[in-house]
């Protein structure tokens, strides 16, 4: 077997664990790191077969002491998830094998299938990319599946929205004051939780970017029970940081365009839409390093501030 880098190194226990769940005559040729997750390591196993080719897996391990507190839940969700996802048209990983607790590894670990394409994060063709973004997700609410994962978690509060440094007071403020209110009632929808760019794979050709076509989704550790509203502001506020607001405004309306079903009263979209916007003020710097790892240099954390800003103060104008 032979690594990538340093970083693609499984460890031993984890190693004989990959190992177990392969066929027979099978074996792990080469590892990868592979770049861009913020709260685990994620490594592309390729795996020699018994006929001489060669097949992918990805294996996710939590090793970072304050995500491995939450690793347990995160990762019988995804395996919870990802059956329910095959045969349904959403192009996610298929479980291989999951060690919640490491038991068996080193570290707490998921084995799935690798796919194919990659994540785009550039501005080139944005306004292509983002109708394919909103109809692969009215697809994942379409699923009604028989045993609904556990209700969606949002944690931010009034109290602890960080308001950046130079944003505009009153807007935040009237923002602040729109999440002390109790949450507005919703039908409930199978919920990714964290559908964003990094999370979504294109293939894209390279002399037409404009014919990119969506080939996988992936990270279902959050998977939940709540209002569309809830996905469509995550995904939102993502592309406004990326692209600019405008285009964090854009998704919810080709969501709708697509057949997606939001909130009918502009207070309780803004509610959503804002809570999601607020949530990501606390944790502006983690959500930027792996945007700036994958070539997107000139997002650093005060410029992803300050569109965060323009984005709050967008929605408060557009639905306050």
């Amino acid at each position: 077997m032979t690594d990538h880098d340093e970083a693609a190194t499984v460890r031993p226990l984890t190693l004989a664990w990959v190992s177990r769940h392969l066929k027979a005559g099978e074996r792990i040729v080469r590892t990868e790191a592979l770049r861009g997750g913020i709260t685990a390591e994620m490594r592309r196993l390729t795996i020699g077969t018994r006929d001489g080719r060669t097949r992918d897996l990805v294996l996710r391990s939590f090793v970072d002491p304050f995500y491995v507190e939450h690793a347990a839940d995160w990762l019988n969700r995804e395996a919870g998830a990802l059956p329910l996802l095959a045969g349904t048209g959403v192009p996610a990983p298929e479980l291989v094998a999951v060690d919640p607790t490491a038991a068996q590894c080193e570290h707490p670990s998921l084995l799935m299938t690798h796919l194919v394409g990659r994540t785009v994060l550039d501005d080139e063709a944005v306004e292509t990319r983002i109708p394919l973004l909103a109809r692969q997700l009215v697809a994942i609410h379409a699923m009604r599946p028989a045993e609904r994962p556990r209700e969606y978690v949002a944690l931010t509060t009034a109290d602890t929205v960080v308001v950046p440094k130079g944003a505009d007071e009153a807007a935040w403020a009237a923002a602040i004051d729109v999440i002390r209110n109790p949450a507005p009632p919703y039908e409930g929808r199978f919920l990714h939780r964290d559908f964003q760019p990094g999370n979504v794979l294109f293939d894209v050709p390279p002399a037409r970017p404009t014919g990119a076509r969506i080939t996988g989704v992936v990270d279902w550790a959050a998977t939940s029970w709540g209002p569309s509203d809830l996905d469509v502001a995550h995904c939102s506020t993502n592309l406004a940081l990326l692209h600019g607001p405008a285009w964090g405004l854009r998704f919810a309306e080709a969501y709708e365009e697509a057949g997606g079903m939001l909130a009918e009263a502009a207070s309780e979209r803004l509610y959503w839409q804002v809570r999601d916007g607020l949530a990501c003020s606390e944790e502006v710097q983690q959500v930027t390093q792996p945007w700036r790892e994958a070539g997107r240099t000139e997002l650093t954390t005060r410029a992803v501030e300050e569109r965060l800003d323009a984005y709050v103060t967008a929605l408060m104008d557009t639905l306050g």
